[in-house]
């Protein structure tokens, strides 16, 4: 075969390739997904992938099958959904959890922004700081003046080391200038118990947990640590607006895939997505769970991804935390 030949051969094979790897993707999804969760059952990001996959299955006409793997964090979902073939048949739940873990610059843990092309981000669940009423904080107002009043004196509660709880609080001491004790729990479930029994003064907790003892009188809510006010706590204030500017600390969630999954596979996911958070009965589903919808295409979520990683990166160097 001569030059000119095998330069016509390989340019009729080259041109029959494109259209057959575009066809691959048209033809997406033509198997079962599986979405890994870092997150056991039951956990409000659980709850909210598996709403949104039954959404996913009937909108893509494929099974979406929810995989939990708690442990780490979320790193160790994060691991094995980031090794995982970039064909858009292994999606990953990222997290506020992740973007923690990422502002460690721990190289024992997976990067997320290095590791996974962002799909969309999912929904957040906003937090509210709540106190004991026997310690007589009335309000945001009270609790920084006794803080300043007594450096170190005044406890917060978190499900532990790195977690976003314990961060809140580090980001709130930072913001309202005060010094508050940190005192890390195994858990949101025995930091929330010795909150009620009033062995810790105060907590950033998500709305949904700590709405039932609001309501109670067990517990006092100062403010939402949320962008936006709470749709079950309508009257209380935020506390961006009672003057700490940008106080955001929501367990937001969305989906990644594997980086290098080819973009139109995810922009379909994205589609698929979007159009499942517009439906009502989802979004009705959702706020019963105390979780707000929170829309975003690839792009978008790629900014706020980086934006949370940056954010948490420089809470942590301020306060000196390290994640081991």
């Amino acid at each position: 075969m001569n030059h000119r030949t095998w330069l016509a051969a390989f340019c009729v094979a080259a041109s029959a390739c494109v259209p057959a790897a575009a066809g691959a993707q048209d033809k997406y999804p033509s198997q079962p997904i599986r979405i890994l969760v870092g997150f056991p059952p039951g956990s409000s990001t659980d709850v909210g992938t598996r709403l949104v996959a039954g959404k996913l299955a009937a909108e893509l006409g494929q099974s979406v099958v929810v995989e939990n793997r708690p442990g780490a964090s979320s790193d160790i979902a994060a691991r094995a959904a980031a090794n995982a073939p970039a064909d858009g048949y292994t999606l990953f739940v990222v997290t506020i959890a992740n973007a923690i873990n990422s502002s460690s610059r721990n190289p024992d843990l997976v990067d997320v922004v290095k590791s996974f092309a962002p799909v969309g981000l999912v929904g957040n669940v906003p937090n509210v700081l709540v106190a004991h009423p026997s310690r007589n904080l009335k309000s945001v107002d009270d609790l920084i003046r006794a803080a300043k009043a007594r450096p170190g004196g005044i406890t917060f509660a978190s499900s532990g080391n790195g977690t976003s709880p314990h961060l809140a609080g580090e980001l709130f001491a930072s913001k309202a200038g005060v010094q508050l004790l940190h005192v890390p729990y195994r858990g949101s479930s025995p930091a929330m118990a010795d909150l009620l029994g009033g062995q810790v003064a105060i907590m950033f907790a998500p709305a949904s947990t700590a709405l039932p003892h609001i309501q109670s009188g067990k517990l006092v809510a100062l403010a939402a640590a949320s962008k936006d006010r709470i749709a079950a706590l309508p009257d209380l204030k935020t506390l961006s607006e009672l003057g700490l500017k940008d106080f955001d600390t929501s367990v937001w969630f969305g989906l990644a895939a594997p980086e290098g999954t080819p973009e139109a596979v995810r922009r379909r996911l994205s589609a698929a997505i979007q159009s499942a958070l517009d439906t009502p009965d989802l979004r009705a589903q959702f706020r019963a769970q105390g979780i707000e919808p929170f829309k975003a295409g690839p792009e978008e979520t790629a900014r706020y991804i980086r934006a949370e990683v940056d954010k948490w990166a420089e809470v942590m160097q301020a306060a000196g935390v390290k994640l081991e």
